[in-house]
């Protein structure tokens, strides 16, 4: 059984994979149906724990795909994990175990990475398609002697048009079974670390906000942890079957995009 939201918030928040778009294309609905909140002055925003790009890709993919957006409109994992390593440890020497976009915002903030574990202060696990054992091995020794051990996101899989890929949870599970430390701090969804940068961004009590995406476990979540409404979409990682056998409980489900606008809001 799907909702329709029957009344309009001062902000919205989306997730990207799965929610707004998948692959290439924009899921349906949702281009109008953002163009349309813009167009009653709601605020927008776009939240994604897949740390594989920077800002200014989410920004050239989104404008090309016919969503006119600027780098303050996005929040995503890397993003977040270099704000709380500056709180953390503002000198900090990294390992990371992750992709390119990821490194590069870090150096971008700067943190020195290196791949000597006797020097490594913090080993960053992330979404990493370039995972070998040499990383591994590398991890293993920082964390044996003594270096922290932190997660941008803790997604099992990023959903893609042909299925979906092994996401950080791979990374992050690798790494805690050969060295029997559990990971410290995940940063990204559902974390109160996201959940501050959010509205922190947006500048508006949770209560005035609705967050929309396709994961019970990290969007419907977090959203409920916050005080935000949690809108379900099931137009990606959930389907009715997952969502009927869960405990966490939305306070909209939404066939698509489409169903977030009330009457009023598609008549104007």
């Amino acid at each position: 059984m799907t909702d329709r939201v029957a009344r309009l918030f001062d902000a919205y928040v989306f997730d990207l994979d799965g929610t707004v778009y998948l692959g290439d294309a924009l899921l349906p609905t949702a281009g109008e149906t953002i163009r349309t909140l813009r167009r009653l002055g709601r605020r927008t925003v776009f939240l994604s724990n897949n740390p594989t790009h920077t800002r200014v890709a989410y920004v050239a993919r989104l404008t090309r795909l016919g969503l006119n957006v600027t780098a303050d409109d996005i929040i995503h994992s890397s993003q977040v994990m270099v704000n709380f390593l500056l709180r953390q440890m503002p000198a900090g020497r990294l390992f990371v175990v992750g992709e390119e976009p990821l490194k590069a915002e870090l150096q971008a903030a700067g943190f020195e990475l290196t791949e000597d574990p006797q020097r490594v202060d913090a080993v960053i696990a992330s979404f990493d398609r370039t995972f070998v054992y040499r990383k591994l091995q590398i991890a293993f020794d920082a964390i044996r002697a003594g270096a922290h051990f932190y997660a941008t996101n803790a997604d099992r899989y990023c959903p893609t048009s042909g299925g979906g890929e092994p996401d950080a949870a791979a990374m992050i599970a690798a790494i805690e079974a050969c060295t029997a430390k559990k990971v410290e701090a995940v940063v990204g969804k559902p974390s109160p670390h996201t959940i501050a940068a959010i509205l922190d961004r947006l500048g508006l009590p949770a209560d005035r906000c609705i967050m929309t995406g396709d994961r019970l476990e990290t969007d419907i979540t977090m959203a409920l942890n916050s005080g935000m409404a949690a809108a379900l979409v099931l137009t990606g990682a959930t389907d009715e079957a997952t969502l009927a056998a869960s405990a966490i409980r939305p306070t909209y489900v939404l066939r698509q995009l489409g169903d977030l606008l009330p009457a009023c809001g598609r008549e104007k």
